[in-house]
């Protein structure tokens, strides 16, 4: 495995670190707009554990490309982030293979810090059709990043998947390859009264089968559905209803989902 950081401009390495089972970058200098952290000479269809920068949590992802571009975040882009993420002239970047042991431990299947909007072959991966003014703050992502701070709308900590204010929105999980899991937890925004909340929604899955869920105003409480389904591939979040009140933003904070691998 490698890790290299460049800009995309003229590719000239500026770190490099390469290795076995688990690589460590550590570097000094400066990020800049366009600059790439490079995965490459991977395993398609293995597990890794990616921690992509000092202030962002591991992930654990199934990856299914040789490659994988991580394009750090600036200006708009970087405010869904930690504003502490990838600055000063210090960095360190790892990925390692994960443990058996990881990848079959009953977890949260739906987590994925190192997701990035446009970029498919990493899972779980998270997408919508709509984000709010496709605006970083209100994208798909920020709902898996295990971020829970539902108190407020913005820029992290604040970070959620906004709707736009459309009546047929809808948000997908994609765990790129089947799943066994039992709960599944939702964290939806409380920012009152800028906010409203959704009363009812429908989770459909891959198999074809889906359940209405009933929901209500909750300030940092989390709705939990003990929905159990075994060989599920995608999630979608749906069918969202309104509650009676002058607001028109509803938003998602988190998606949780507890499970396994499937059996």
């Amino acid at each position: 495995m490698k890790i290299t950081v460049y800009n995309d401009w003229d590719h000239v390495p500026k770190a490099e670190s390469s290795g076995g089972g688990e690589v460590i970058l550590a570097w000094d200098g400066e990020y800049r707009k366009g600059d790439i952290i490079e995965f490459a000479e991977l395993t398609p269809g293995q597990f890794y554990v990616v921690k992509v920068d000092a202030t962002i949590d591991p992930a654990l992802v199934l990856i299914k490309e040789e490659t994988v571009l991580y394009t750090v975040p600036f200006y708009e882009r970087k405010t869904s982030y930690n504003p502490l993420s990838f600055v000063g002239n210090r960095h360190i970047v790892t990925i390692r293979k994960a443990a058996d042991y990881e990848v079959s431990s009953y977890r949260n299947l739906a987590l994925n810090p190192f997701d990035q909007h446009e970029v498919s072959g990493v899972y779980p991966h998270a997408s919508a059709n709509v984000e709010t003014r496709g605006e970083a703050v209100f994208a798909a992502r920020n709902a898996i990043d295990g971020c829970k701070a539902t108190l407020s709308h913005g820029e992290w900590p604040y970070e959620s998947w906004g709707i736009n204010r459309r009546d047929d929105a809808e948000f997908t999980l994609d765990f790129g390859r089947k799943v066994d899991f039992d709960r599944i937890v939702l964290y939806t925004r409380a920012d009152f009264p800028h906010d409203n909340w959704w009363v009812e929604g429908t989770l459909s899955f891959s198999d074809g089968s889906s359940e209405v869920i009933n929901m209500d105003k909750r300030i940092q409480e989390p709705h939990v559905f003990e929905i159990r389904r075994s060989g599920i591939e995608w999630i979608k979040l749906g069918n969202l209803i309104k509650a009676e009140d002058p607001s028109p933003f509803p938003a998602l904070t988190q998606i949780e989902v507890y499970g396994t691998e499937a059996k």
